[in-house]
């Protein structure tokens, strides 16, 4: 065997991730609101594009000729809490100091029936929103420093209060012990639980407790309703969990009636009186993709089709539309150095690489959107029940893709639908036999049923895991009773036992 060197031919094939590549697969698996983003980065970043904001343009991405409608079918800190509103050098005069003046400008009031001397401007001038209008609500925590610079006067107590704040957490508990927080400030802790008690009482009754029971007693104690026997109901309220009315009937010494009322009045107290104030406002999901109706043709067209199927688009609210400036490139082109024809050369390709991304997105989005709606279209005009068993490999092999792209697509995205927004993810769910051998349930499907089983038993019909597997076995769905007591507890549903004794009358 020779040993030198030599010359050899090879072919190989190798996927290379350039940064078109890289780029479009990101975007890929972004959202509308994210590639909203996305896009203004890169506004700021390439000269060359600019977005698109006349009325009359349509929208960029468009669904593609196979895409038409389907047929058939605030501060936590003691020490600043203390500086507002210079709690320690604040009179009496002081709080009640409102300034009521107002500034005027005779030269802007218009011309309209509102303007004069002595009146404002005329409506017409106002560019204000509703939105500037809003009421603008206290937070929790200035709320309560308020109440403690009118309740305590004495420097010590106030420190001690402004402390407690500072530590409150979102549910208006004190998490902390009062033996900690009390070496943390360096005092005894007496003072700590006497200013602690007297905060209690704050608006909203409640706050400061270190557990349930505490808050619901200082609760009932300001409606005066904390009699020895709600004070022993409160002391077992593990027994109240789990609905032994009987057990706590013998303990509270009350018959059957008082303990309703009891638990009645536990009922309308609030267990987290911290917790909706400060709460943020939900954000309303904003859907990708948009379906609606197809409207019905009066007469058929030449393949017969009257319509009625369903109509997909992309949400043109929350997809930006870009430009690549053409115009500004070739003036400005002729003119440059050999660097920044470079520069503008490579910012000219990156633009048009990202609204071929744009494009080829949209396309996508919508191609698997379609074939989706197709799978799954007795879910859209029956409901859930009809919802049929889909994996990824389904969509993949229909539009030919791969699955990691329709993962993607599908990921973080949802569509508006007759029946309600959805996560296109929703619509994927695992295939459950069926007792005849014949068409697949979807596990969704059948979690629905088992709701629906449990909504409708009654206090002396309580079905069990066995009689709720009976039951959809009838029904033709092969289902083991782990799995049932599976679903059941996704779904948050009491065992019968603890179904039976909250629906159960005191006896």
């Amino acid at each position: 065997m020779a040993i030198g060197p030599r010359l050899d031919l090879r072919q190989s094939q190798s996927l290379v991730m350039t940064p078109q590549l890289r780029q479009a697969i990101k975007l890929l698996q972004f959202n509308n609101m994210e590639v909203s983003a996305f896009i203004d980065e890169e506004l700021e970043r390439n000269p060359l594009l600019e977005r698109d904001e006349r009325d009359d343009a349509p929208p960029l991405e468009r669904a593609a000729i196979d895409q038409m409608p389907i047929a058939h079918g605030e501060s936590t800190d003691c020490a600043e809490i203390l500086s507002r509103d210079d709690l320690m050098l604040a009179g009496p005069g002081r709080l009640d100091q409102v300034d009521h003046a107002e500034t005027y400008d005779p030269g802007s009031a218009g011309d309209g029936p509102g303007a004069g001397p002595g009146r404002g401007p005329a409506f017409d001038d106002d560019e204000r929103g509703i939105d500037d209008f809003a009421e603008h609500r206290t937070s929790l925590r200035d709320h309560l420093g308020e109440q403690l610079r009118l309740s305590f006067h004495d420097r010590r107590e106030r420190l001690i209060g402004a402390h407690l704040i500072a530590m409150l957490e979102p549910s208006g508990r004190l998490s902390a012990p009062p033996e900690a927080l009390a070496q943390a400030m360096g005092c005894p802790l007496a003072d700590v639980e006497a200013v602690r008690a007297r905060m209690m009482r704050f608006d909203p009754v409640g706050m400061f407790a270190r557990d349930l029971r505490e808050c619901l007693a200082v609760q009932l104690a300001e409606l005066n309703r904390l009699d020895p026997a709600m004070a022993m109901l409160l002391d077992h309220l593990e027994l109240l969990a789990k609905r032994d009315l009987k057990r706590l009937m013998q303990i509270c010494e009350v018959d059957a009636a008082d303990l309703t009322d009891m638990i009645a009045e536990i009922r309308r107290l609030d267990p987290k009186p911290g917790a909706n104030w400060d709460s943020t406002p939900l954000i309303p999901v904003v859907p990708d993709v948009l379906m609606r109706v197809a409207p019905i043709k009066p007469m058929p067209d030449r393949n017969g089709d009257l319509g009625g199927g369903w109509v997909l688009e992309l949400n043109p609210e929350t997809m930006p539309r870009v430009l690549v400036n053409q115009k500004f490139s070739a003036r400005v082109l002729p003119r440059c150095s050999r660097e920044e024809k470079s520069f503008l050369a490579e910012k000219l390709q990156n633009a048009n690489w990202l609204v071929k991304s744009l494009q080829q997105r949209a396309q996508t989005i919508l191609k698997v959107s379609a074939e989706i709606v197709r799978q799954q279209e007795g879910f859209f005009r029956e409901g859930v029940g009809h919802l049929r068993p889909l994996i990824l490999r389904d969509i993949a092999d229909a539009v030919e893709m791969h699955e990691s792209t329709v993962s993607r697509v599908t990921a973080g995205k949802y569509i508006a639908t007759p029946r309600g927004i959805f996560e296109l993810k929703y619509f994927f769910t695992t295939a459950i036999a069926s007792a005849s051998g014949g068409e697949l349930h979807s596990a969704e499907s059948v979690r629905h049923r088992i709701r629906d089983m449990v909504a409708r038993e009654t206090a002396d019909a309580i079905l069990s895991d066995d009689a709720i597997v009976a039951a959809l076995r009838a029904e033709g769905v092969d289902i083991a009773r782990r799995t049932v007591a599976k679903y059941r507890d996704a779904l948050r549903i009491p065992s019968s036992v603890q179904r039976k004794r909250e629906k159960a009358e005191p006896v």
